[in-house]
C-alpha cells in the first residue's frame, strides 16, 4: 500500500506527464517546511513508466514565419554612370545604381534591381596614406593612372574615383589645364566609369569641374561635387555635356533636399546622386547612417526630392586614428584598418547607400562579398587575399 508521500508524488507526476506543467489554483499550503523534488524517481518503482523518457518528449513546434511585408509608394531613381562606345562614350560598360522599391535587402517586400557598387579611390598626388593602403598598391601610387589600373586589373573595381586635390590653392595650386590633362590620360588608362572630384576649394572647383566636364563629353562621368555654396557651375556643365552630379550635403536632410531642388532646376533627376556625408566609426558614424536611413525612407514614401541614389565616401573612415595608429593593444593594422573602413561601409550599406568610394582593396572586397551574400547567399568570401594576412 502506498504511503502518503508516495501517493502525493504519484499524483503530481500524473499531472506533469501530459505537458510538463503543473498549475495550482485556489490552493493553500500550510507547512513549517515543504520540499518537493522530482529529480530522482528511482526510489519509487511503483510509478515507473509515468514519466516520459527524454526521447519521447515532444520537440519544438515547427511553425512557419511570414515577415510582415508592406509596399511603398515611391521608388529610387536609376542613374547610369559611364557611357559605352555604343552610346557615344569609350567605357567598356556602364554602371547603373538605384532603382529600389524597398529598403535595403528587404527583397520580400519589393525589388532592388541593382546591387551597390564600389569605386576605387585615387588621388593626383599621394596624400598621407596609412601603411596598409601603401602596401596594397606599392609603386603604383607614384602615377595616378597606374594606381587606377591596379584598382581595375588587380582588385576589380567597378569605377574609379579621381580626386584632383593638388589643385587646391593652399596645397600645390595645380593649374586647371594640367589637371584636365591628367583626366584625359585616365580616360585612356582605364575603361570603367569615372568619378572626377576637385579639391574641395569652391573657387577653384568652380573653374576646374566645368573644364573636366568638357574634356569628358560623352563619357557620362560623375562630377564631384556640387555643394550649397558651389553648385550652379557644376549643374550647368553637367547639363551641357550630359554628366551626373554628386550633390554633397553635411549630414543634414533639409540641406540635401534644398540642394537637390536647386540642381533639378537645371538637370533631370536621373543625373543626380546624393552624398549625405560619411563620418567614421567613433567620429559620428551614427549621425551619418541615421540621416541616410531618413533620406532613403522619405524617398520610398514618395518624397521626389529625395528619390536619388546615394553615394558614400567611405574612405573617410581612415581619418579615425584608431584605424591606422600603431598600437599593439589595438591589434594589427593590417586587419584593423580595413575592418574600420568595412564597419562604416556595412552601416551605410544597410542604410541604403548605392555607391561606395573606398581606399583599401581589402575593405572594398569585403563589402562586395557581403553584398553578394545578402543578395543570393552563395558567394564565398574572397577578401582575405586582398588584405594579405591571415593565411
Amino acid at each position: 500500500m502506498e504511503n502518503g508521500q508516495d501517493a502525493l508524488i504519484r499524483s503530481l507526476i500524473k499531472l506533469l506527464a501530459g505537458d510538463g506543467e503543473l498549475e495550482l489554483e485556489q490552493v493553500t499550503l500550510t507547512a513549517k517546511e515543504l520540499t518537493i523534488s522530482l529529480s530522482d524517481l528511482s526510489g519509487f518503482p511503483a510509478i515507473t513508466g509515468l514519466v516520459p523518457s527524454p526521447a519521447s518528449k515532444p520537440g519544438l513546434v515547427d511553425i512557419g514565419y511570414t515577415p510582415p511585408a508592406r509596399s511603398y509608394p515611391g521608388k529610387i531613381r536609376e542613374v547610369i554612370l559611364g557611357s559605352t562606345r555604343g552610346d557615344g562614350g569609350s567605357r567598356v560598360k556602364s554602371v547603373t545604381i538605384g532603382g529600389a522599391s524597398t529598403p535595403p535587402f528587404h527583397l520580400f517586400e519589393g525589388t532592388d534591381p541593382h546591387s551597390p557598387v564600389v569605386a576605387g579611390s585615387v588621388f593626383d598626388i599621394v596624400p598621407p596614406l596609412p601603411g596598409p593602403v601603401k602596401e596594397s598598391f606599392g609603386d603604383a601610387l607614384l602615377d595616378p593612372c597606374d594606381w587606377a589600373k591596379a584598382w581595375v586589373d588587380r582588385y576589380g573595381a567597378d569605377l574609379i574615383d579621381l580626386d584632383l586635390i593638388s589643385t587646391d590653392p593652399y596645397l600645390k595650386d595645380t593649374p586647371v589645364k594640367r589637371a584636365v590633362n591628367l583626366v584625359e590620360d585616365l580616360l585612356q588608362a582605364v575603361d570603367v566609369p569615372l568619378i572626377i572630384g576637385g579639391s574641395g576649394n569652391p573657387e577653384k572647383d568652380a573653374k576646374l569641374l566645368p573644364k573636366v566636364a568638357e574634356v569628358c563629353a560623352g563619357e557620362r562621368i560623375l562630377l564631384s561635387s556640387a555643394t550649397m555654396n558651389m553648385w550652379e557651375p557644376v549643374a550647368k556643365a553637367a547639363q551641357e555635356y550630359n554628366h551626373v552630379v554628386l550633390a554633397w550635403s553635411p549630414i543634414d536632410i533639409n540641406q540635401a533636399k534644398e540642394l537637390n531642388r536647386k540642381l533639378m532646376g537645371y538637370l533631370p533627376p536621373d543625373q543626380i546622386v546624393m552624398d549625405p556625408t560619411s563620418a567614421a566609426l567613433g567620429y559620428g558614424l551614427e549621425y551619418s547612417f541615421s540621416v541616410m536611413e531618413r533620406i532613403r525612407h522619405a524617398g520610398l514614401m514618395g518624397d521626389r526630392e529625395l528619390q536619388c541614389p546615394m553615394a558614400s565616401g567611405t574612405a573617410n573612415s581612415w581619418g579615425a586614428r584608431e584605424a591606422w595608429k600603431r598600437d599593439p593593444e589595438l591589434g594589427p593594422r593590417e586587419y584593423r584598418g580595413p575592418l574600420w573602413e568595412t564597419t562604416g561601409a556595412l552601416a551605410f550599406l544597410l542604410a541604403g547607400i548605392d555607391l561606395f568610394i573606398m581606399v583599401h582593396p581589402g575593405g572594398a572586397r569585403t563589402i562586395e562579398d557581403i553584398v553578394g551574400w545578402l543578395a543570393d547567399g552563395i558567394n564565398p568570401p574572397t577578401f582575405p587575399d586582398f588584405i594579405g594576412v591571415g593565411h
